[in-house]
């Protein structure tokens, strides 16, 4: 008797998981926007995601994508309207639930989104009070039952670490799961990923410093800013390792660029001109034709609307010459 062929199951899961992973990448943030892989992903860009999306197939289960994101608005008002969810949130969920229809195109159970929202976790290193970050939180789940798709879930650092006060559940995040401020300073020097995103963070740092803490000179505000990312580096990590030791099934997605063949899938939620700006960062700019996250002051510039919508402002509108 001849050898048994191999069972074509697997190789329809791997075709059918390619087709997802196509739907993903087409939404990828990239690091190295100029390289051949950012045009059409090759096989290493797929490699350390493929065996977990076909695991999902094989099982008939959607596909489940976690994304450490939506910690809480910036204090910065040079780029934000105000403290709670506005449309950049709104969209943003709804393009996730799009993200999840879309897949459901070519995979029939579809996909499911985590968002792993992190806003404990940095609150007091950003001088958000922590009351403030959970109003969000709850706007951002009604934001999330109002798109009614069903396919997205929030888990935050109160769900990992139940009957704690925050700053103790932060601590315990720490303790277990960070690396030393130190070794993160080492890896910012010889690593390159590790460097882009330090740097990425300390830009931000800078340019909110800058809003928040006008009385410090350049050079204070640089240096306090640098220290500060560090910290979130360090606590970026720790939650991190955090979700990955609660979902390890799950293909891990990251609102920050990734390398092409990374572990992690740089994600866009919204389209923007600056591959770091998040819906918490920025706002919404309609200018008749598309929506673009920008800063608010960016907007500002522009001469657009200032337009509110259940008594809280919403997004800008860009007037357009020559419409009725």
């Amino acid at each position: 008797m001849s050898e048994s062929i191999t069972p074509p199951l697997p190789l329809a899961a791997e075709a059918v998981a390619t087709d997802v992973l196509r739907l993903v990448f087409a939404r990828r943030r990239s690091a190295e926007p100029d390289a051949a892989c950012d045009v059409g992903p090759c096989g290493e860009c797929f490699a350390p995601h493929l065996k977990k999306v076909i695991g999902f197939v094989e099982a008939g289960k959607p596909v489940h994508f976690v994304i450490p994101a939506f910690p809480a608005k910036s204090r910065n008002r040079r780029k934000t309207l105000g403290r709670l969810p506005d449309m950049a949130e709104t969209l943003a969920i709804e393009s996730l639930q799009g993200f999840c229809d879309q897949v459901s195109a070519v995979y029939a159970p579809g996909a499911i989104v985590t968002i792993c929202s992190d806003g404990h976790v940095f609150s007091d290193s950003l001088g958000i009070p922590d009351p403030n970050v959970d109003e969000y939180a709850a706007e951002l789940r009604r934001v999330i039952r109002s798109t009614g798709g069903g396919s997205i879930g929030l888990y935050g650092l109160r769900d990992a670490m139940p009957g704690l006060s925050w700053d103790a559940r932060r601590a315990r995040l720490l303790e277990e799961f960070a690396t030393s401020i130190e070794a993160i300073r080492e890896s910012v020097k010889t690593d390159p990923a590790m460097r882009r995103m330090f740097n990425g963070i300390h830009r931000f740092m800078v340019e909110d410093n800058t809003a928040l803490m006008p009385e410090l000179s350049a050079t204070q505000r640089r240096n306090r800013s640098k220290e500060t990312a560090y910290e979130v580096v360090q606590r970026s990590q720790a939650w991190s390792g955090l979700v990955a030791g609660v979902f390890p099934d799950a293909v891990r997605l990251s609102i920050h660029p990734q390398t092409h063949h990374s572990g992690k899938i740089g994600f866009h939620l919204l389209r923007t001109p600056d591959n770091w700006l998040t819906p918490w960062h920025g706002v919404v700019l309609d200018d008749g034709t598309k929506y673009t996250l920008i800063k608010r002051a960016e907007a500002e510039d522009l001469g657009a609307r200032l337009i509110w919508r259940n008594s809280r402002p919403s997004h800008f509108v860009l007037a357009t010459r020559g419409t009725l």
